[in-house]
């Protein structure tokens, strides 16, 4: 095989991928040769893989190919190559959540959606950079290189699932898991122009993340943390989706999912939105907030969307959204892993750690959670969706957290994330579409919240979008060239 028919099979979609592995036109050992032979030529640029299995995903895909000669099903991902979040854990496989305090760790159990999704005939490439227990919304962390934007390497790919969002968008895979407490899948599929779904709470069960008291770090976030995919179009989220959503034991926040045809797409009545460019207080970058009216003008014209500007003045949930994260953390186990290793340690999360939080801090952030759930609960009986910009800004340079200045506005450095932990705080299904590109050609994503438990309705109004605005031609310079 030459490269250009390498790269050729690299720019393939999932659905794309399974179809002609299973026609017979394509070997699921061909497809993992091509992406890893891509990965080997193009991530020392960009840092988005930070511990790689290449025998051990050539060994999975020819179990996939055998399966296919003996005339067995391998399952709904077929031969699809894929990168897991350095944050979910792999049996066998090191997991370090992007410290050094798991530097060398190797879990002894899968991830469910590792186990459902092997188990559906994907190929594990290896584990995608993440910043240190996902406490930051770039992908640096003490332990690997900073990983870098496909569009422009001097610029962030956004996080924390920074290595899932550039590994996908530069072509090394056509599916990355990431995670998303507070934003993590969404934040950089805004800034790397891919589509990033996070179901509704308990749709995808989580374990051992989040959930395993031995590991402290690596249990934190429990009631606000889900796991979901990275792709370049709707239909692959979806077809991952299919394989990794449904309940199970060992996840107590685990719900039924028979209420969702994740594959099957279907025409949507009027849509009602509540749009918002800024929710009363957000500073957003102008071109960025054209970007995104055009975006919604493409809901009213084409999807025919019934669009309203509401008050969606919401409590200041980004005050107290850092102490919903601690009542979810070993604090204590925590803080002795930062008295070990705290010399190497991200200042963030030292900081986080240091912090003297009070019961009247975690409550009051309990409170605050309450009335956000409530505010949105009222709102979403007379809407469909909710939509914003994802993030307030297109990636910026490596280094740095966030802007310090968004629209003349001084702002702290997670400002520019404020719109996205909306939707973990009440368990909503959201996603993060492609929404066009800046004049110097950095992408912008579209946010769109759904209504409790309507993941179906959230993505066929985002398959709706994609096919009035398609995206997926749209390619970074690192894949064109």
């Amino acid at each position: 095989m030459n490269a250009a028919e390498r790269d050729e099979i690299c720019k393939l979609t999932a659905t794309e991928t399974v179809a002609r592995v299973r026609a017979g036109e394509l070997s699921p050992v061909q497809v993992t040769d091509a992406v890893l032979n891509r990965i080997e030529a193009v991530d020392p640029q960009l840092h988005a893989f930070c511990t790689l299995v290449p025998d051990h995903a050539r060994a999975q895909a020819r179990r996939v190919a055998d399966d296919l000669a003996a005339g067995r099903d391998p399952g709904p991902l077929a031969g699809i190559p894929l990168g897991v979040k350095d944050l979910i854990s792999t049996k066998g496989i090191r997991t370090t959540s992007g410290s050094p305090a798991y530097r060398d760790f190797v879990p002894d159990e899968d991830d469910i959606v590792v186990e459902r999704a092997v188990a559906g005939g994907a190929v594990l490439l290896g584990k995608t950079n993440a910043s240190e227990f996902g406490f930051g919304p770039v992908g640096q962390n003490p332990l690997f290189p900073t990983t870098r934007n496909p569009w422009n390497t001097d610029l962030t790919p956004g996080g924390s699932s920074a290595g899932s969002a550039a590994a996908v968008a530069a072509g090394l895979g056509p599916v990355a898991l990431g995670s998303d407490g507070g934003g993590s899948i969404r934040i950089p599929a805004a800034l790397c122009g891919l589509f990033g779904f996070k179901a509704s709470m308990g749709r995808v069960p989580v374990y051992p993340g989040c959930r395993d008291d031995r590991y402290p770090g690596v249990s934190g976030w429990e009631s606000i943390e889900h796991i979901g995919p990275l792709t370049r179009t709707v239909a692959d989220a979806a077809l991952v989706l299919s394989v990794l959503a449904g309940p199970d034991p060992r996840d107590r926040h685990s719900i039924p999912c028979g209420d969702v045809d994740w594959t099957g797409r279907r025409p949507i009545p009027e849509l009602r939105v509540a749009y918002s460019p800024d929710l009363g207080r957000i500073a957003v970058d102008p071109e960025v907030c054209g970007i995104v009216d055009a975006a919604v003008a493409v809901l009213e014209r084409d999807l025919g969307a019934k669009v309203e500007q509401p008050d969606l003045r919401l409590p200041p949930y980004e005050e107290t959204f850092g102490a919903v994260i601690a009542a979810d953390t070993d604090l204590t186990g925590l803080r002795a892993l930062a008295e070990r290793h705290g010399d190497t340690m991200s200042p963030r999360l030292l900081d986080f750690l240091r912090t003297p939080w009070t019961a009247e801090q975690l409550t009051e952030a309990n409170i605050m959670r309450k009335r956000v759930v409530n505010r949105l609960a009222r709102l979403m009986a007379d809407y469909d969706l909710i939509v914003t910009p994802t993030v307030s800004t297109a990636a910026f340079p490596v280094g740095f957290h966030g802007p310090e200045v968004i629209d003349g506005r001084m702002v702290d450095g997670d400002h520019w994330t404020a719109f996205t932990p909306l939707a973990n705080l009440a368990g909503l299904p959201a996603a993060s579409v492609p929404a066009g590109l800046t004049a110097d050609g950095r992408p912008v994503g579209l946010h769109l919240i759904g209504r409790h438990l309507a993941d179906a309705r959230l993505l066929d109004a985002c398959a709706a979008y994609e096919e009035a605005a398609p995206w997926s031609h749209l390619e970074p310079p690192l894949v064109a060239g």
